[in-house]
């Protein structure tokens, strides 16, 4: 189905990087600094100079050191010092300092038009938008069509950053589109002229590009089952690049699937992974939170509340173990508070659908930031149902353009309403069930006729919301293997019933709490906190 290379793509990206899709070098908001003049030469700092000029030189002789040191420090304290809320200077007044290094350049946009998105306050232009597709394409038009492996070595942070910010503009310049109500006659033509711009497709093939040419699926299958994936990686797979590159655009391809509804696509392409064990390739952590975000979360929709469970209580605690030493990263550190807030109450939700215990630290926080909200969803409450969703979820997306001559203007919200109304249906046919729970927890045995009096309903409804608490507490649950799609029937609910005749007969299957391990957390815990406590005293 996919191509095995970007040649569909290149027919669309042939383009000189110093010139806009319209022709003109100056046709477009390209102001940093807020002159009005575009055709002036910008000054610019010798100390970015400098860095331009370092940064270049260490991307050249393949320092991976240097290179994560100017990316993940030197360039955002640059950015606060000179461009917090502007944007740097074009590659049009770079080249000149880097003699016109054209790998250096696409690199430097790949930054450049990423600032913007993330601080220019203004936000990106059309123009910016469709300068910043060009970029990456010929970004991955240089990866992928080369004759053998390309002298380029990032870390592994970079590369992760690149594939992230490749959907999250194809996800941001989706939504743009789609609010048709807010577009000049311009820009609406604009974009009818480039329909193959931001193209679905197009992502979808460089994402399978990337991980057909790095042969990673090959490598993790040989990594999992015990062997050596350098033994079936072939000559890209080997390097560094491409392997890191494959892998992440297999969680890129997770979170497209995700995006566009297909919780069953997004599953199936991480059938290699597995996560129950660490993993040599992930060593990111903002690939692993959003790993288990979005996995999480297709697990819930596709109705797998205890894989669904399961996974956020494993992140969230990653996050609580290793939240003081992301503390130091502050633009990363905002982002996992983020996507905390969205597990925790997306954990939420599955718990109240399909409650079971989990870690105690997780739920003693969820208790202290959840109690109320879970209690109102318990009691039924869909607004409170509605809204919790509305902020954890994803942004969808419809993978076609709008209807540019449609006078609706919610075609934005479509992709986020027709999921909305999948996981409200859900809820409604769940919200009558904690309601019986509660009356089963009550007794051992109990006639029919006395709960449907207790619940103010015929005996023949009851028997059907007796069926439908059997139906929906047991679920598909991954036990072994890789693919998280497989697995087996299980009930983890705390109580089951059988009926016979007209008599309920109830059994408790909760399981006696294990004190051992939550006194031995807790001893550990005490324990940081008195030698950190012996740090600070010696300081």
């Amino acid at each position: 189905m996919w191509q095995n290379s970007a040649e569909d793509f290149v027919e669309q990206v042939e383009y000189d990087p110093y010139v806009t899709p319209y022709g003109s070098k100056y046709d477009g908001d390209y102001g940093y600094d807020g002159r009005d003049d575009r055709h002036q030469s910008y000054i610019i700092p010798e100390v970015i100079k400098r860095f331009l000029t370092d940064f270049q030189r260490c991307i050249n002789e393949g320092n991976l050191y240097e290179i994560q040191k100017a990316y993940e420090t030197d360039f955002n304290k640059l950015t606060d010092n000179f461009f917090k809320n502007s944007a740097w200077p074009e590659a049009e007044d770079v080249a000149p300092i880097v003699q016109d290094d054209g790998l250096f350049l696409i690199l430097y946009k790949e930054l450049y038009y990423r600032h913007i998105y993330a601080r220019v306050t203004s936000g990106p232009s059309l123009n910016q938008r469709l300068e910043s597709y060009y970029n990456y394409c010929n970004l991955f038009n240089y990866i992928l069509n080369a004759e053998g492996p390309v002298p380029l070595e990032l870390p592994n942070q970079w590369l992760w950053d690149i594939i992230d910010e490749f959907i999250y503009q194809f996800q941001s310049f989706s939504l743009y589109r789609s609010k048709t109500n807010k577009k000049t006659e311009d820009e609406i033509e604009n974009l009818k002229r480039n329909p193959k711009i931001w193209n679905v497709h197009s992502v979808l093939n460089v994402l399978h590009s990337l991980v057909d040419k790095s042969n990673i699926n090959r490598q993790l299958e040989i990594y999992t089952s015990g062997g050596d994936p350098d033994s079936v990686a072939g000559e890209f797979g080997r390097h560094s690049l491409y392997k890191m590159l494959g892998y992440f655009s297999l969680i890129g391809l997770l979170r497209l699937h995700s995006l566009l509804g297909d919780y069953y696509q997004a599953l199936k392409v991480l059938e290699n992974i597995d996560f129950n064990k660490k993993n040599m390739y992930s060593r990111v952590p903002g690939c692993q939170i959003t790993t288990y975000y979005y996995v999480g979360f297709a697990y819930m929709m596709m109705r797998r509340y205890q894989d669904s469970i399961r996974t956020f209580s494993n992140i969230l605690l990653y996050i609580q173990r290793t939240k003081n030493m992301l503390q130091n990263r502050v633009y990363l550190y905002d982002q996992v508070n983020k996507m905390n807030e969205k597990m925790y109450t997306l954990l939420a939700i599955s718990l109240v659908l399909h409650p079971m215990r989990i870690d105690e630290s997780v739920h003693s926080q969820l208790r202290e930031k959840f109690g109320d909200r879970m209690l109102r969803m318990q009691k039924g409450d869909t607004t409170e149902y509605e809204n919790s969703f509305s902020f954890a979820c994803p942004k969808f997306l419809s993978p076609v353009p709008p209807n540019y001559d449609a006078p609706d203007t919610n075609q934005h919200k479509e992709p986020f309403l027709q999921q909305m109304k999948v996981f409200m249906e859900e809820v409604a046919q769940q919200q009558i069930l904690p309601t019986i729970r509660s009356y089963l927890k009550l007794y051992t045995t109990l006639p029919i006729a006395k709960l449907s009096a207790f619940m103010e309903m015929s005996e023949e409804e009851l028997r059907t919301h007796l069926m439908c608490f059997k139906h929906k507490m047991k679920n598909l649950v991954w036990t072994k293997g890789t693919s998280g799609l497989e697995g087996e029937f299980q009930s983890a609910s705390e109580v089951d019933f059988y009926i016979d005749k007209d008599m309920i007969h109830i059994a408790d299957t909760k399981v006696a709490r294990r004190y051992g391990d939550f006194f031995i957390r807790q001893i550990l815990k005490f324990e940081e906190i008195n030698r950190n406590l012996k740090v600070v005293g010696a300081k």
